[in-house]
């Protein structure tokens, strides 16, 4: 049965599978997120890179175009899909973070963050009246374990990753990070290959290079976001 041929019942309840066990309301929303702007991640030994490609409307303010999020000093992530979901997400990472600060008085660690946020991603799956989460996000950052990237997924799976990325030019950026991506990359290399990454992406779609990349590096544990001017720099050579 295809996706988008005509599955009856299975389509309207979110509880119900299909006759070969699919839930469609979640296939319906990984297709969202295929279609959105595309987001990468990219851990290296000297920190983790977050890249997304920016998307703005005639008459929109710049800095109102949020693709990537501080979720703690440590953890940063990037969003594909419905900003609307995504934002509820953020907040509750957010709160996740600040929580564990009081209670053990330690960041959280990365891959804490995306599994409790899954967690919810998941309880929107088995309940009749609710919709899945239709957005993606790649979470990265450095904590006591290392450097961590996790990419997660509307059913509420997730899975550590080298390197990835979620979107329209999901299949370009991938290809590109096959042949590219080395586990020993310095830090301003990797930043170097996220944007090549997105501005090919961009460019395979006939669109402007317009980008935003943001860095935690290994040493400062910070999320530092790149200004336009430096990005600007990196498009050029």
């Amino acid at each position: 049965m295809s996706m988008f041929a005509a599955p009856g019942a299975y389509d309207r309840a979110i509880t119900v599978f299909s006759p070969d066990g699919r839930l469609f309301q979640v296939e319906y929303a990984m297709e969202l997120v295929n279609r959105g702007a595309t987001i990468l991640g990219i851990r290296c030994s000297e920190g983790v890179v977050l890249g997304a490609e920016e998307t703005i409307e005639a008459l929109e303010e710049t800095e109102y175009s949020w693709k990537i999020f501080k979720i703690d000093d440590h953890i940063a992530a990037a969003i594909v899909g419905l900003s609307s979901d995504a934002r509820v997400l953020i907040d509750q990472a957010r709160i996740y973070a600040q929580s564990n600060k009081l209670t053990y008085d330690e960041p959280i660690d990365v891959e804490v963050t995306t599994k409790r946020v899954c967690d919810i991603k998941q309880l929107y799956t088995q309940h009749a009246g609710v919709r899945p989460f239709g957005v993606s996000i790649i979470f990265g950052g450095v904590d006591k374990t290392g450097n961590r990237l996790f990419g997660t997924h509307p059913s509420g799976t997730y899975r550590g990753h080298k390197a990835t990325a979620v979107g329209a030019g999901r299949e370009t950026v991938i290809n590109m990070l096959k042949e590219e991506y080395r586990e020993d990359m310095r830090l301003e290399d990797t930043i170097k290959l996220a944007v090549k990454c997105l501005v090919k992406a961009l460019e395979a779609r006939q669109l402007p290079p317009r980008i935003k990349i943001g860095v935690v590096p290994s040493t400062t544990k910070k999320l530092e976001m790149l200004g336009d001017e430096k990005i600007g720099e990196y498009v050029k050579s």
